[in-house]
């Protein structure tokens, strides 16, 4: 069984929400990795009574914890105190720290306040870990079954701290097994959708199934155990690839990172040495935005109305068939384009109505390749700045699939 790990952030600032707690994340990518279970995120305020009452709690439930916060010079600064306090060990003076300390302000020619010989009083037993980046040294201790290690809550500092001294002592303290983690990328569907399409499908018990909505993709992960047989993996992961359909465009695999939807796109429209050319009115502009730098993308257009983008190309638009409209566009450019594609993105749907968040807009996808048209129709609603970046992810996706070779 892999080790439990918690993460601990002092500070009233945390819990307040002046300061997004960015250490308990980071910590977390570089633990989960290395074979620790993540447990709990915990933040306290500058309250010493909640700091002691938490510390023993956590000696007797977790094999490890991380903990930011609290090893200023101020008088909220009170990690170190209530360590002393939680575990019966008084603080003592060390000398090294101090002069650590000491030469933080002499390099900056600035004398070093009182306060600071604080950040040298560590509790009994305390292992020092030292400080490079900042005047605040770290510390760690064990208590009842925990380990614990004590780190700025500085971000660069922590990190500094933490990769060159706390990791390594992670490693050669614990006996680790890292899973293996499998995240498969989609675009166009929802958690709730993706849920509903593997129901039928008996995850095994050992194996822990999450997902991870972003504006971009929706990500379903499968972590499975160290000795996990890689036939068996497999075979989950092709399963669950194929009730989830074609809207799946990538599959991070162990070792094997793929990247966001456009990272994919760039591999195969170099793969196939393709150009494009691309009209856009919903996504405005950010369609084109999305492909920046790809040596691929050889023109774009944007007009906020498809009246405009009709105007601009000669075409008349036909507000009761717009695909045909659409077709009509690619056509037209690809006349005067150097690209082998074109990819033309309409909407119906008046300029309230692309302003209303209750309200729908339909887009109306187009690709023109050498083997004829491509297309989709779908239904976006939201605030517009979702409409935008859907808009433009939905089109993508339709040059995606093309050159994935799936069935439109």
């Amino acid at each position: 069984m892999n080790p439990k790990l918690e993460i601990f952030s002092q500070g009233e600032e945390v819990i307040t929400g002046q300061t997004v707690d960015t250490n308990a994340a980071w910590l977390s990518q570089q633990v989960v990795p290395m074979g620790f279970t993540v447990t709990r995120h915990t933040a306290v305020g500058d309250r010493l009574d909640d700091l002691i009452a938490l510390l023993r709690e956590i000696s007797t439930r977790a094999d490890c914890c991380l903990c930011t916060g609290g090893l200023g010079p101020t008088t909220d600064d009170l990690t170190a105190e209530a360590v002393a306090k939680a575990f019966d060990l008084p603080l003592e003076f060390d000398g090294i720290a101090f002069g650590q300390v000491k030469r933080f302000f002499e390099h900056r020619n600035r004398p070093m306040p009182e306060s600071n010989r604080k950040q040298a009083m560590f509790p009994k037993g305390a292992k020092r870990i030292d400080n490079e980046w900042g005047t605040a040294p770290g510390f760690s201790l064990q208590a009842g079954r925990c380990w614990f290690a004590f780190m700025p809550g500085v971000p660069s500092e922590m990190r500094h701290l933490f990769l060159e001294t706390i990791q390594p002592k992670l490693v050669s303290r614990f006996t680790l097994q890292p899973g293996k983690l499998i995240t498969i990328k989609t675009v166009g569907i929802g958690e709730s959708d993706i849920q509903q399409r593997i129901n039928s499908i008996e995850i095994p018990t050992q194996v822990q199934l999450g997902f991870r909505a972003g504006p971009d993709d929706v990500q379903t992960k499968l972590l499975f155990p160290h000795d996990y047989p890689e036939a068996a993996m497999a075979a989950l992961v092709s399963e669950l690839a194929g009730q989830i359909g074609d809207t799946v465009f990538a599959i991070d695999r162990v070792g094997d990172a793929t990247g966001d939807l456009v990272f994919v796109i760039d591999q195969l429209m170099n793969a196939g040495g393709h150009t494009l050319a691309i009209a856009e009115t919903a996504s405005q502009g950010l369609l084109a935005a999305k492909c920046i730098g790809s040596q691929w993308l050889l023109e774009t257009r944007y007009e906020q109305s498809l009246e405009s983008l009709g105007q601009k190309l000669g075409v008349t638009v036909n507000a009761n068939d717009l695909m045909a409209t659409a077709q009509a566009m690619a056509v037209k450019i690809q006349k005067t384009s150097a690209a082998d594609f074109v990819l033309v993105q309409l909407y119906a749907g008046d300029n309230k109505t692309f302003h209303d968040k209750d309200k729908s807009i339909f887009l109306y996808n187009t690709l023109l390749t050498g083997d004829g048209f491509h297309q989709t129709i779908h239904s976006v609603a939201g605030p517009i700045k979702r409409k935008q970046n859907q808009a433009a992810l939905l089109a993508l996706d339709l040059l995606r699939r093309y050159l994935q070779h799936k069935e439109l």
